[in-house]
This record gives C-alpha cells, structure tokens and sequence, in this order.
C-alpha cells in the first residue's frame, strides 16, 4: 500500500516557530449563515414540505438536501438515483432557476441592513452574511448600567431611545466558546471586550429571532472581533444557534484555531492547502494512507502553526509557484493564528459581479453544436440578470404629455469573463496513486480567460434580450471559449461559468443619489430640456438684428443653446444629449477613438475600431492570452 509521512508530536519534533502576528480586537463582527438556505426557500413556499426529507437537484447531482434528510444518510452533491437508493421516500425539487434565492437572499439582507449604523453589511454567496456592528456596540456600552444587568436595554436607534430590545446582561445570548461558569461570566464581564461581546450575542440573537419570527428563516450566528474568527465560531454549533468566540485570552483563540483542519479556514483554498501540507508531511516519520491526504483535509492548524521553523518567511517560500500572489505567506500565517485585518464591505444594492454557469458532470459537453447552445443559454440568463440587477426605470419627464418609461444603466461592468472545467478522462490512468490524485486536481481545476465587455451589451434602447445575448454569445464567447480549448472536439466539459465584473457606478446612482442603488438618482439630460421655460423669466435677449461676417459660421445657436453651449453632439445627432444616461455607455474612453477613421476596421472579437496598419499586432495581442 503507497504511504505517506504525517506530522507527529514528541521530543523530537520541538516546534522553533515563527512569532505569532498581533491581533487587533477593536471591531466587533457577526456572521449569519441561513440554516439549509435553499431547501428553505421551497419549504416556506410550500409548508406541506416542512419535516419531509427535501432535497434540491440541478440536473441529476442533488445540489443540497435539508437535514431530515441528511439524518437519513443522504449528502450533498449525491447523484439523484444514489440519494433515492439511500432514502426511498426523498423529496426532490428542482432548483436550477436561481430567482427565488436571489429574491430570498435579498429580502434577508435588507432586514439586516436596515440595522447597521455604519453600512457594512457584506453578503457571501446567498445564504451568508456579515455584519459590523462595532458602532452600534460602543454606543450601547455606554448606556449599560452595570447594577442592573439583568434588566438591560438594547437600543437599536440613536434617534429613537424606545426602539430596541429587554435582554439579560448578566449572561451572554447562545452558546460561549470556550464553554463558562457563572464565576467565569462575571470575571468576563469585568473586561471591557468581555462586554462588548456579551452585548453583540444578544443583538445577534435578536437578529435571528426577527428573521425566523417575521420571514420563517432560521439561521447559525458566529460573534468575534474579525471575519473568520466570526464565520468559523457560527459552524460550532449548527443548526439554529448561535456561539460567541471569546478572545480574551491568547490561549483561546489559538486552542480553537488549532482544531481546525487547514481546508476549513476561510482564505486557504485547496492549492495553498495542498503545498503547506505537503511540506508538512514530507518530513515527519508517522504514516498514513495516500487517499487520507487529498487536498489538505488532514492536517491541522496547530500541526502547521508548530511545525519545526514555521514561519510567514517559510510559508512565503512554500507557496512561491509562478502567479503566485506576494505576500501570501504572511497572509496565510495571519489566518493560522485567528488574525484577519479585511473589513466588511458596504452595503450596496450593486454586486460587485454577476455570474452564470451550469455544470455536466453527468453528460459532458463535447461537441461544438452544444457548446454553442449553451453559450447562447447562459448569455441569455446573464443580460436579462443584467438588466434586472444593474438598471433601473428612468424618472419621466413631467412636462411630455405622453411619456415613456426607459431603463438607463445604474452601473455597468467593464470585464466578461468565461471560465471552464474539464472532467478526467474515463481512461487515463497513472502509474501511482498519488499521481492520480495529483492529476485529478488538475483536471478538476477552472482555466479562465478575461476581456473587456462588449459595449453592445449595454445597449437598452433597441436590441432585445435575445437579440443581444446571440451577439455575445457569437462575437465574444465562442472566440474566448476556442482560445481556452483549443481542441476541435473532445472536450468532456464539466462546467461553463460566465462572468461580467468591474463594476462602474454611473453618476448620480448611489454616493451621489443618497443611497438605494441610484433609482432617485437625478436625470441631468431632461434638467438640460426643460431649464429653457424654468430660467425664462430671468433670461434677457437681445433683440437687435445680429450682423455676421461673411466667415461666420452659418449655424445659429437658440439662446438656450448659447446658454448651456450644446447643440449637436458629438455624434451629429442633435437633441442635446448632454450626459444622456439612457445613451450607449462606453467601457474605454479610447475604445472608439479610431471611428473617426474612413478606412478603420471592426475587430471580430472585441468589437474595438483598429486602423488596418494596426489589425495584425491587434490580433496578435489577443492570441497571447490574459
């Protein structure tokens, strides 16, 4: 049987380890993870289902399952036919029309924006969120009255002093890790953080109590000073509780850091994962089997963190593979100790991406034909999230007797991006099972590719869904696709993802319309039509009769045009569409400068004008990849 070496403890093997990072515990985190989200979603639509065992497919994989019927022994990412053989009497529903999460999700997200003082409330995924509340803790602190905990108020408002909540704070609200008496809760107490965390158990599990009492959602709560001291505290005790990490102590946050297998932090991803373990391993004497040792599932962060000269240094050099990012090795040391510096985005009604995709581990794709089609279907679902995401219903112009609502752009990405990932060939095979194991990885890993997004996707005026969805699909996404696969055939695809990122807001849509995604932003194109009868009665003309030079232009401006210096635009189409929202948005500011050119020509894959002198190195540029 093919072994491998694994850490041991013993004499032999003193750690002489680097110096442990400084962690920062000013801020105070929460994180919410939804109970079963997705099976949620299909129980509170259907009460009937609640207490069967329910499981979610997509396509024939079971991409979730609730837990009666994990209790019955089935699992995530089951095949169908396998989850029925397991439990007879399953449940299944089809879940590969995302909406009503994305429904779901938002409404949750918006109960616990609607608390936060500072804005921070940061989704992750649909069923997860992070929240701040380090503003909201300080200000309660002040008004905790010490001789009376046990009759506390939580204020939510600043303006409202009777808006909040009764609670008890002689104890904390759910589950304290590590585990207390009543002796050591009042020794706790006695510390200012000690306070600070109590107070954020019970805003937590007051949170969690609105959304399962008001929306039918339970949830795990995780409470610390960072982010993944938070999310992997809210793993401690699931379903339906919530746990406290206390870290007061040193010892605390590094006992419940070193139980942890290194897959679980959040941040180390498999590859990382997989070196660090392997430089682990390499050189302890302890064996175990070959299969027990894929993708870092095995080894601790306590057996890293002692490790013989463990250190940021070494990890850097661990980790040091072309690509690689810099400093990923202090970063990586940070985290072995519970130290994670990375705040809570700001809320904002924009995501920072959109992405589609589809998996076909049960049938790959291998024919042109069928990549095609499911370009052509993904694109289709990705502008109409587009549309529904990132624009919003212009304001109409009270003064046009008959006015037409139109959609303008609220923000736009400026990337696309189309990732792959093959499944292993049914008859490769390897010398060593370890070469295997290796090869699977490989193979099972995404290879993406990246390119400016076709500005004609932002067009909301005349092409429908469809229409712009074949263009992207046709001018933009088959082309990446052969630069990733240059194959002809035989691709044996498992996956197609499809990405639009880099995100612009456009003026007046967030920061500069208070908030609220940008709807109530302001349209400066009808100011611009209407401000001719609003300035009237302030506006002096000369009534004299003009007298031109023969070299004057012979275009005479309206005096609304002399005011605000418009006219034609630049393209020749008159209107004064000045900052005209509902106008074709370009992602370059040098993207057209060639248009001017009579004899300049439409790249096929970019759509990007380019002088014909200049077409050759243009294409040359897209051959040679990201």
């Amino acid at each position: 049987m093919k072994t491998t070496t694994v850490l041991t403890s013993g004499p032999a093997a003193k750690p002489i380890a680097g110096r442990a990072p400084k962690r920062n515990d000013d801020r105070v985190i929460l994180h919410f993870d939804y109970d079963c989200f997705y099976a949620s979603v299909f129980e509170n639509a259907n009460p009937s289902l609640k207490g069967l065992p329910l499981g979610v497919k997509q396509k024939s994989i079971l991409a979730t399952c609730n837990y009666a019927a994990r209790a019955r022994g089935v699992k995530k990412l089951m095949l169908i036919s396998e989850a029925q053989k397991v439990c007879p009497d399953l449940v299944i529903v089809n879940g590969e029309d995302l909406t009503p999460f994305r429904d779901v999700s938002k409404k949750l997200w918006s109960v616990l924006r609607s608390h936060s003082w500072n804005g921070r409330v940061e989704r992750l995924g649909l069923d997860e969120v992070f929240l701040d509340v380090t503003d909201v803790i300080a200000y309660n602190v002040e008004l905790l009255n010490l001789n009376a905990l046990q009759d506390s108020f939580f204020q939510l408002s600043r303006q409202d002093p009777e808006k909040g909540f009764n609670f008890d704070g002689s104890r904390f609200f759910g589950c304290v890790k590590p585990s207390l008496d009543l002796k050591d809760v009042s020794t706790i107490l006695n510390t200012p953080l000690g306070v600070r965390l109590m107070l954020a158990s019970h805003l937590g599990g007051y949170l969690r109590l609105k959304l399962e009492e008001d929306f039918g959602y339970t949830s795990s709560g995780g409470i610390s000073t960072n982010k993944t001291l938070a999310k992997l505290a809210g793993s401690v005790n699931k379903p339906k509780n919530q746990t406290t990490l206390l870290s007061i102590h040193e010892d605390d946050v590094r006992n419940f850091m070193d139980g942890h297998k290194l897959r679980q932090i959040p941040g180390i991803g498999s590859r990382i994962a997989q070196l660090i373990q392997d430089h682990v391993l390499s050189t302890n004497m302890e064996v175990f089997n070959s299969h027990e040792l894929e993708q870092g599932t095995k080894v601790t962060v306590g057996q890293v963190r002692q490790h013989p000269s463990m250190s940021a240094d070494l990890l850097e050099r661990i980790l040091d593979r072309p690509g690689a990012e810099r400093g990923s090795g202090e970063k990586v040391w940070n985290l072995l100790h519970g130290v994670d510096s990375s705040e809570v985005k700001e809320a904002s009604d924009v995501p920072t991406q959109i992405s589609i995709e589809d998996t076909y581990m049960a049938k790959p794709l291998n024919a042109p034909a069928e990549i095609a089609r499911e370009l052509h279907a993904l694109a289709t679902s990705l502008v109409r999230r587009m549309r529904v995401d990132l624009a919003a219903e212009e304001a109409a112009d009270p003064s046009d007797p008959a006015p037409q609502r139109q959609q303008r752009w609220i923000a736009y990405p400026r990337t696309l991006r189309l990732s792959t990932r093959t499944r292993p060939k049914p008859n490769a095979t390897l010398s060593s099972a370890s070469a295997s194991a290796s090869t699977a990885a490989d193979s099972f890993s995404r290879v993406s590719r990246s390119q400016p997004l076709p500005s004609f996707v932002l067009n909301l005026k005349d092409s429908s869904v469809e229409a712009v969805a074949e263009r992207l699909a046709t001018e933009a996404l088959l082309p990446m696709f052969r630069r990733l696969n240059p194959e002809r055939q035989g691709w044996n695809l498992a996956l197609i993802n499809i990405c639009v990122t880099n995100m612009v807001m456009v003026a007046g849509s967030d920061s500069e319309a208070g908030g609220g995604g940008g709807i109530g932003g302001r349209n400066i194109a009808s100011m611009f039509r209407t401000q001719e009868d609003k300035l009237k009665e302030w506006t002096v003309y000369d009534t004299t009769t003009p007298v031109y030079d023969a070299v004057a232009d012979s275009h005479v401006t309206s005096p609304a045009e002399d005011a605000v210096g418009i006219g034609e635009d630049e393209h020749g189409q008159g209107d004064g569409a000045v900052m005209d929202e509902s106008a074709e948005i370009s992602l370059d500011s040098d993207a057209d400068a060639w248009d001017e050119e009579e004899e300049s020509q439409r790249c096929h894959i970019c759509g990007h004008a380019i002088p014909p002198f200049a077409m050759a190195a243009h294409e040359r540029f897209h051959t040679i990849g990201d």
